[in-house]
């Protein structure tokens, strides 16, 4: 009796449960596919679409009362807050004629402190008038959205 086809049919029964384990992600990121992650990801997409049509009044919707930024510096004359943000927006998006903005999802997170947040990398691709002509600028950035539930949805409280 050959062993080896015995040996090799026990081995892929040992392993069979562990087929049942594995997990399967959201097409196009490394988040785990569940109901609560696709809807987490479906508002951040939102949020994406928004910004590539740099529509302040949908971002501005999306913040929470409590949104604030620090800039990433200890200085605080950078520091954004959702009274501030508006006016933040407008000038930026009033500095470019077109915005391409993509996003990889790596993790959705909920934290003790029932803030969710969504790890990214963002590739952004925007155009800027100048005086020799439309320039093309990018920018490739790790990121996270920290988000709250609102009801049936979220709002953003940092990473804009």
């Amino acid at each position: 009796m050959n062993v080896r086809p015995l040996a090799f049919a026990l081995g892929l029964f040992a392993l069979a449960p562990l087929a049942g384990c594995a997990r399967s992600y959201i097409p196009n990121t490394t988040v785990e596919d569940t109901s609560e992650n696709r809807k987490i990801i479906g508002f951040c997409e939102k949020y994406r679409r928004a910004v590539e049509d740099r529509d302040v009044e949908a971002l501005v919707g999306m913040a929470s009362p409590r949104y604030f930024e620090t800039g990433g510096n200890a200085k605080s004359n950078d520091d954004i807050d959702y009274n501030g943000l508006r006016e933040y927006l407008a000038t930026r998006f009033k500095q470019t004629k077109a915005i391409r903005y993509e996003i990889k999802y790596h993790r959705v997170r909920e934290a003790e402190n029932k803030v969710i947040n969504v790890d990214f990398t963002y590739t952004a691709s925007f155009q800027i008038p100048t005086a020799q002509g439309d320039l093309w600028h990018r920018a490739v950035r790790d990121n996270r959205l920290v988000l709250l539930r609102d009801g049936d949805s979220f709002k953003i409280v940092g990473g804009m």
